[in-house]
């Protein structure tokens, strides 16, 4: 089995081979809307933590607004610096770009002034998957670590089909997901 840097590698390229034959009219309806058998396992006044997504990420901000629109509470990850915790604050309104700033990742977070929070339900962004919940994330660990110290929340992971795999070089601190939802599937629902 391949190395998790070579496996990252590799579905780094899929992922962005796939993203680019994506005519944008068919991306803006993807992840517009959580499928209804998940909804069915949020209750009503679950907070929702989502992700801001790189190019090549599965979307999550159609997510943010359907929430948003619901009532929900919505955070974001958010970091201190590059070697803080990861932790979650609140995002006002997904509707509204300017209330975000970059992170010393260079992904876009609520501010500093923003108010933490801890969510019910974490949408979580991967490199890669498999059938039965395990992830390949970016390497930091954050959200492994995240989940490890919030046991008992829901772990949805938003990915393209074409990041499905058959196994994945798994260890310990490793955490799987509750469920996986592609355009075309919802693993594990």
């Amino acid at each position: 089995m391949p190395s998790k840097p070579e496996l990252r590698k590799a579905l780094r390229e899929a992922r962005r081979d796939h993203v680019l034959t994506q005519p944008e009219a068919i991306k803006a309806l993807l992840f517009s809307r959580p499928p209804g058998a998940l909804l069915s396992r949020i209750s009503e006044t679950a907070s929702i933590g989502l992700y801001a997504a790189s190019t090549d990420e599965a979307p999550a901000a159609g997510y943010a607004k359907f929430f948003h629109e619901q009532g929900r509470t919505i955070a974001l990850p958010r970091f201190d610096a590059r070697d803080s915790a990861m932790a979650f604050a609140r995002y006002a309104d997904p509707y509204i770009d300017d209330l975000l700033e970059d992170g010393p990742f260079g992904v876009a977070q609520p501010s500093a002034d923003a108010t933490p929070i801890i969510p019910d339900i974490v949408f979580v962004p991967l490199i890669g998957f498999t059938e039965n919940g395990e992830r390949l994330g970016q390497g930091g660990g954050h959200y492994d670590r995240w989940l490890s110290e919030h046991p008992g929340r829901l772990a949805i992971g938003l990915a393209w089909d074409v990041q499905l795999c058959e196994e994945l070089p798994i260890e310990p601190h490793d955490m799987n997901l509750d469920a996986i939802i592609t355009p075309t599937r919802a693993y594990g629902l």
